[in-house]
Formats: structure tokens, C-alpha cells, sequence
């Protein structure tokens, strides 16, 4: 039984600004994924602050807002099979200097923050952040 899903991903302005967009969308595409929506944005107060609701009343969320807009972000949406738990597998862990070389964190990330990429953890996360950064005639079937 297939199980396709869609995951939101956000190249970093650590990843955009040493281009290295093309090297992390190569790896996905490697591994069948297909982008079905891509944009190049610059992250509003208000959506760093919904997206990451999760972090806001921690002293360290300033240092996150301010990376975040230090440079454009790269916004995707990826399909495939169990595409969310294959993305994040892909990616490593969240902390780059605990990600195995060969991850994408392991190969081209710093630390917890300076880690390339965001990646959706769940169907009902991949949901409401593919609709925070994209709109629906955004995200294409082909």
C-alpha cells in the first residue's frame, strides 16, 4: 500500500547563502522525491513567530528570528513515499555535530541551529506548514 505524503522543507540561510541549494535538492531528487512546490522568500516577524510558536517564550528565539531572516530561505514542498521519516532520515539530526557523515546535517551542517534545513516531524506538522508557506495553487501535481 503506498503511503505518499508531502513535507514542507526550508533550505537555511546557511545552506542559500553558501549555495548549496542545488547539492541539498540533488540529494532529495536522488532519493525519487519530487518537488512539488519551491520558492525563494524572506520570512516575515509573524511567521517565524507561528511557525515557531513552539520556541517563542525561550531566551534562545531571538538568535533563531534573526538567523532565520539573515538571508532569503528556500521554501519546498517534497513528495514520496513515507516522505516525512525519509527526509528527516535523509537530513540527520537536528544537531549537525551528532549527524552521521553522509546526512546531509553530517556533511554540510555546524550546530543546532546552523543545520541547512527544517524539515516537517509529522503528517499533522507537514499540513499546517505546507499551508503556513505555501498556497494551494502553489503546491503542483504533475
Amino acid at each position: 500500500m503506498s503511503n505518499q505524503e508531502t513535507s514542507l522543507i526550508l533550505l537555511k540561510p546557511d545552506t542559500v547563502t553558501k549555495g548549496r541549494c542545488g547539492e541539498v535538492l540533488k540529494r532529495f531528487e536522488e532519493q525519487g522525491f519530487k518537488i512539488r512546490g519551491v520558492k525563494l522568500m524572506k520570512l516575515s516577524d509573524e511567521l517565524l513567530a507561528e511557525h515557531y510558536s513552539h520556541l517563542a517564550d525561550k531566551p534562545f528565539f531571538p538568535t533563531i528570528v534573526g538567523f532565520m531572516q539573515s538571508s532569503p530561505v528556500v521554501a519546498l514542498a517534497l513528495s514520496g513515499e513515507n516522505a516525512i521519516s525519509r527526509v528527516r532520515d535523509l537530513l540527520g539530526p537536528t544537531d549537525s555535530t551528532k549527524a552521521e557523515k553522509g546526512t546531509i546535517r553530517g556533511d554540510l551542517g555546524e550546530d543546532m541551529m546552523i543545520n541547512c534545513a527544517h524539515a516537517s516531524d509529522s503528517p499533522e506538522s507537514a499540513a499546517a506548514e505546507l499551508k503556513r508557506f505555501f498556497r494551494d495553487d502553489e503546491v503542483l501535481d504533475y
